[in-house]
């Protein structure tokens, strides 16, 4: 028997003490990737459940068009699934929001028929096609309060409300800005996601400055981690953040 220490060579077979060390080696690395991976996970939010609601079927419900400028609904005659004081944002089948067919609506009563997409604690509903999705209703409309709550600093991300919510996969980050940016150029929501919950909140409505249209700068930003600073009112159950666009930094890192 000899005492020279076994020695690996690539085109022979694996000496039998290297094997057993090789072995107990790789299951030691497979076992340390799997243990990070779950601590890693482990510290991480859950993200919340996004997606289209057809399993709520299609809804139907009457409320206060207001135009922020993004179309809401201030729900005023909802059912079971959506109650009064319910505000959703609105949007169209593909990358296109409501503008047009909510021009002259302002203000007024409505009744809005379509598809629910959620995501935590702000809602959307995709409209049907025509007249059938929204409609002008009768009736002398209750008065909607806006409730202001200060200036605030803000960190996070700007999405586009559609995607965020379910239709698309990420629906935000970087790898989503360009398909992110062309739904926000169809006038679809966009929406800031917090990194830390406001006023019980994660999401919010962003709007450009005095309730502008987001500002052509604040593309740039789609999809990146940023702070901003802006004017917060409560509509609802939805936050309205009006953006001060020259207060936009990326963050490092």
């Amino acid at each position: 028997m000899s005492d020279k220490p076994p020695f690996f060579v690539g085109y022979l077979p694996v000496p039998g003490p290297l094997r057993k060390f090789l072995l107990l080696a790789s299951a030691l690395v497979v076992a340390i990737f799997v243990f990070t991976g779950l601590l890693i996970g482990a510290t991480q939010d859950e993200p919340a459940a996004s997606g289209f609601r057809f399993d709520y079927g299609r809804q139907t419900v009457t409320g206060v068009i207001e135009l922020t400028p993004y179309p809401l609904l201030r729900v005023t005659e909802g059912n079971d699934l959506i109650k009064p004081g319910k505000t959703l944002m609105l949007a169209s089948a593909g990358k296109s929001g409501v503008d047009m067919r909510a021009m002259g609506l302002d203000g007024q009563l409505a009744e809005v028929s379509g598809v629910i997409l959620q995501r935590g604690t702000i809602d959307m509903m995709q409209l049907r096609g025509g007249q059938r999705g929204l409609t002008a209703v009768e009736g002398d409309p209750p008065a909607m309060e806006t409730e202001a709550l200060g200036r605030w600093k803000v960190a996070g991300e700007i999405c586009d409300g559609k995607c965020l919510n379910g239709a698309m996969r990420p629906g935000r980050g970087l790898a989503h800005k360009a398909c992110a940016n062309l739904c926000l150029l169809g006038d679809v929501p966009p929406v800031f996601v917090s990194t830390q919950p406001i006023e019980g909140s994660d999401f919010m409505l962003i709007t450009g400055p005095d309730g502008t249209t987001l500002p052509p700068a604040a593309y740039d930003y789609v999809g990146q981690f940023i702070t901003l600073e802006g004017d917060l009112e409560r509509r609802g159950d939805m936050l309205v953040l009006r953006m001060d666009d020259t207060t936009m930094e990326l963050i490092d890192g």
